[in-house]
């Protein structure tokens, strides 16, 4: 058995800058304190889930390569493991005793959380005193909401913590090597124009965001053809911790002011940067706010927030009507462009815009009425950015479960004339609809027959009929909604949901 160390845990934490269990062990090590193992460790039973795929894992893997050439610029190096835990904390603890435990502290899904529980009883029963930061605004063990955007702003005004200058690790502890996902078991899968994994990619597209890329951003995250470019794109950096939260309000909060004294001065080209960022900060705020629902009730993973909407769903259909129904809506043929267009574009890049992301949900929890928990198994598979504490309260939200927010129904006719009216989007993902002129992609199953022959495409034949009438299945979900809402069981319920979950920003009334 050789000396101490002290292992620095990677999560969702893949930098150096702004990284305090990392700061604060090389604070120990640096007065003649044990050297340091910066650790990740690859899961199986974490892959195993179906929310995990290749592509979040390819992201991952360029994090931790980016992680290791800074680490390795310090004098340290990255360890890796594959394998469950806290087993490969009993391997490594053998080999060199943990003087301590350091990590960021997680919102996960289930898989993170029982897997934390492991670890905790594992660090009791060794003796082993485990160290967990905050690195976002979620709060442990909150009382309540009241108060809670203060405490939010409080912890990212924290000032930034550098880079560590020097890393020591011990030279006796095998690095150990990157797997692919074929040793992990995982489906590999390529997708188009993927967002490169790394800190330093996630600074130049937070920097590119603020100074060149984000003057409309309060109109381009509307539609999938701007936002593409106009969003920040920062999700998936923010989401493996690649950048930090704290970093990214600070640059937008010192970007703001910038921009107030060029206004001021009479200096300010662009009038549309100050509402841009303006946006862009408040949403940071609901990052956080989303995040918090599942730290305080992690079984929203799997049941609906509001459980006087228990049974809604389930049992609408018939299995095979709802399986077709959901595969219809997975392989984007719905009979809807803009709908198929989404589906078939986030499984391609990992990506949509928030709208579209709304719309998609909308549409499998209202047109087609399907419960939102199989949906959102896929989406997050689908997500190079999956983030369980806001995807599972988004999923609640826009499906109507949660009980507290406004109903959301999307028309997809009136979203592809409103963000698509030329079909650039359409005509990309759905390629079979390519001869079809933009202004037949709302409805193209009104395009005249003998057009649709001449132009060889064929509704039902060349592209599927609508799955389902919109208008009517529009006005059914929406009875159904209400109905359901004004049941006093479901007032009493959304009272509750509100309590323990609602932003304290402007009161409700059931």
């Amino acid at each position: 058995m050789g000396a101490p160390v002290q292992v620095v845990w990677l999560k969702r934490d893949l930098r150096v800058r702004d990284h305090r269990p990392l700061v604060k062990a090389c604070e120990v090590a640096a007065h003649g304190g044990p050297p340091i193992v910066p650790l990740y460790v690859f899961e199986p039973s974490y892959w195993a889930v179906r929310e995990h795929s290749a592509p979040q894992l390819a992201f991952i893997v360029e994090c931790l390569d980016a992680l290791r050439e800074e680490l390795r610029a310090r004098g340290g190096d990255l360890f890796v493991r594959v394998g469950e835990l806290p087993e490969v904390f009993e391997a490594l603890h053998r080999e060199r005793p943990f003087a301590r435990l350091l990590s960021h502290r997680e919102t996960g899904a289930r898989v993170t959380f029982d897997r934390d529980q492991r670890v905790e009883a594992w660090c009791e029963a060794r003796n082993v005193p485990w160290e967990e930061s905050d690195q976002t605004g979620v709060v442990r063990r909150l009382a309540s909401r009241d108060g809670w955007a203060a405490r939010w702003t409080k912890r990212m005004r924290r000032p930034l913590l550098p880079a560590p200058e020097h890393v020591p690790v011990p030279g006796d502890v095998d690095g150990g090597r990157l797997p692919t996902a074929d040793a992990l078991g995982v489906t590999p899968r390529t997708l188009v124009e993927r967002q490169p994994g790394g800190e330093r990619e996630g600074l130049a597209t937070l920097k590119s965001f603020l100074r060149v890329r984000g003057a409309n951003y309060r109109a381009d995250m509307s539609t999938p053809n701007a936002g593409w470019t106009g969003c920040s794109r920062l999700s998936p950096y923010l989401a493996f911790g690649a950048v930090s939260m704290k970093r990214v309000h600070q640059e937008a909060e010192r970007r703001q002011q910038a921009l107030k004294r060029k206004q001021r001065d009479g200096r300010l080209d662009d009038a549309r940067w100050l509402a841009s960022v303006a946006s862009f900060r408040s949403r940071l705020s609901w990052h956080c706010h989303f995040m918090q629902k599942l730290e305080d009730e992690p079984a929203l993973e799997f049941q609906n927030m509001n459980r006087a909407f228990d049974g809604l769903r389930e049992d609408a259909h018939d299995e095979a009507t709802r399986r077709a129904r959901l595969e219809a809506w997975r392989a984007g043929r719905t009979g809807y462009p803009l709908v198929d267009a989404c589906m078939r574009c986030v499984a391609a890049t990992g990506w949509l815009n928030f709208r579209m992301r709304a719309m998609v949900v909308a549409f499998a929890s209202y047109q087609l009425w399907l419960h939102w928990r199989e949906p959102a198994v896929h989406l997050a598979g689908c997500f190079l950015d999956y983030e369980p504490g806001i995807h599972f309260s988004q999923m609640q939200m826009q499906s109507g479960t949660t009980g507290i927010n406004a109903l959301r129904i999307y028309s997809p006719i009136k979203q592809t004339r409103d963000n698509d009216p030329e079909g650039a989007f359409i005509h990309r993902w759905v390629p079979e609809l390519r001869a079809l002129p933009a202004a037949h992609l709302d409805k193209p199953w009104e395009t005249p027959p003998l057009l649709q022959r001449q132009l060889g495409v064929v509704i039902g034949a060349d592209y599927p009929a609508p799955l389902v009438e919109h208008a009517s299945a529009y006005r059914e979900a929406k009875q159904k909604m209400l109905a359901a809402r004004r049941r006093l069981e479901a007032r009493a319920a959304s009272e509750n949901v509100m309590r323990r979950h609602g932003s304290r920003k402007r009161p409700r009334r059931f």
